[in-house]
């Protein structure tokens, strides 16, 4: 991890801008951050009225930082209205998510245009192309944020939606954030009748270096929170880690019967910093209307 710290949400719960009071009502729901989606959950023919819906909505939160909004494809017409109503409206929201991206040119050209019309988000990237999964080390240098879109990824490899169809991705986008500081999010699960698959997932995804989860119902956040935010113990033996180490004069130590050393110590002193940006930034409050 390089640079600075980023405060990365470990779960982001997704609600189509279809209606104001649906939105609102989402708030108060424990997500670290609420995405009001314009792309894929809002019909064509309903883009126009979703724009305003979404502008009220930015417009009525009280924590817009932590309000996410996801626009329809760079290239097309859509986004043109979705960038410009997103510079027109007076509260701009923390995140802009991108949507079916190819290369990094696309991240710094939104960059560009939103900074133009005054708005300075972070941008994630939904991770959902071959080329992107392909491009994926440069997408993550120039994103805030990668989030991998299976769907869509599993229809252009011609695969369903299955661990080891997504597995290759998923490295490769855990290596890049890992590299570059990116935060690395996980698909929404799609099977919602069965919440095994949930926890399994979010367990898994987890051990190889993601750090949030998207959703798409209220109901998974509990399972997501409690298996991706800071937990005191996990919080508490990174800081025995460095300590020791330190007190080794950064040579190796024993800490309860297991050897410690310098990598340790590396990533206890990434997990504490990564820890209390989250704390600084999302702990404490879950709604943000």
């Amino acid at each position: 991890m390089t640079g600075v710290v980023r405060a990365i949400p470990r779960s982001i719960l997704y609600t189509p801008a279809l209606s104001l009071e649906r939105v609102v009502k989402a708030w108060s729901y424990d997500a670290d951050v609420h995405l009001i989606d314009l792309e894929d959950s809002v019909p064509p023919a309903d883009k126009p009225a979703a724009r305003i819906v979404c502008r009220d909505a930015l417009e009525k939160s009280a924590r817009a930082a932590n309000v996410a909004v996801r626009m329809n494809e760079l290239g097309s017409l859509a986004a043109v209205h979705d960038v410009l109503m997103l510079t027109d409206s007076p509260v701009k929201p923390g995140i802009v998510m991108m949507t079916m991206v190819t290369s990094a040119a696309e991240v710094d050209l939104l960059r560009r245009i939103l900074a133009s019309g005054g708005a300075h988000p972070e941008i994630y990237v939904t991770v959902e192309t071959v080329e992107a999964v392909t491009g994926i080390d440069a997408i993550a240098r120039s994103a805030d944020g990668l989030v991998l879109g299976s769907a869509d990824l599993a229809a252009a490899l011609g695969v369903e939606i299955t661990w080891e169809a997504m597995q290759a991705a998923r490295q490769a986008m855990a290596m890049a954030c890992a590299r570059h500081g990116t935060a690395c999010i996980d698909t929404a699960n799609f099977r919602l009748a069965e919440p095994a698959v949930l926890t399994e997932e979010t367990t898994r995804v987890r051990a190889l270096g993601f750090h949030g989860k998207a959703t798409v119902h209220p109901g998974e956040l509990d399972v997501i929170n409690r298996l991706l935010r800071p937990r005191p113990d996990e919080l508490g033996l990174a800081r025995r880690v460095a300590e020791a180490v330190t007190a080794a004069n950064g040579g190796i130590a024993v800490l309860d019967g297991n050897m410690v050393g310098p990598p340790f110590a590396r990533l206890a002193r990434s997990t504490v910093a990564r820890e209390d940006a989250w704390t600084s930034r999302f702990g404490g409050e879950g709604a943000i209307a």
